[in-house]
């Protein structure tokens, strides 16, 4: 269990440093005006080596109807002819033979269908990662936007306020040449 523990913790601490070199790089980027969006799985295909492109087609092909109903119809031929009275039977029942080819197709299928689904797993982690670098551009935008906003605002806040204080000076003025003109004429 402590074990256990320990390298969840290594594996968290792990995933911080590589946020942190994330956040860094993305920084960045942004500060460059560079793109962050890139087509994950065409990332995925580069690093794959030629088992692992045979794997995961292997796994592909074996997950499909096509090849389930295939090869349920290549089980039914095998039983049936080897059944059938009037040729030679090179597996008679209880088919030891296709037991054994069976045996041996589910060895060879299961590790690779595991590899396959590990893959996957890695596809995912890069997808994943690529997610938040994508999220995280997106969260710094949307700060800088309203900052920007905020700025703009006060900005166009102090215009308003510089713009009222004229209008009030020229109110002024005027209500100081009425009263001076109703004083002139009061007199008079």
């Amino acid at each position: 269990m402590l074990r256990q523990l320990s390298s969840e913790r290594a594996y968290i601490r792990a995933w911080q440093e590589r946020a942190a070199h994330i956040e860094k790089e993305l920084l960045d980027k942004v500060r460059r005006r560079q793109r962050v969006s890139k087509n994950v799985a065409v990332i995925h295909e580069q690093q794959l080596t030629f088992g692992e492109r045979v794997s995961d087609r292997l796994a592909t092909v074996a997950g499909s109807w096509s090849f389930i109903f295939g090869f349920g119809l290549t089980l039914g031929i095998w039983i049936l002819v080897n059944t059938i009275a009037f040729i030679h039977h090179w597996d008679k029942y209880p088919f030891i033979l296709l037991n054994l080819f069976l045996s041996m197709l589910a060895a060879i299928q299961a590790p690779v269908i595991m590899m396959s689904q590990h893959r996957q797993e890695d596809r995912d982690r890069l997808r994943a990662e690529h997610d938040y670098e994508v999220n995280l551009k997106a969260e710094i935008e949307i700060q800088q936007l309203h900052q920007k906003l905020d700025e703009l605002v006060e900005r166009r806040w102090n215009d308003l306020l510089a713009i009222q204080k004229q209008q009030i000076d020229l109110l002024q003025a005027q209500l100081a040449l009425l009263r001076g003109h109703a004083e002139n004429t009061g007199d008079g």
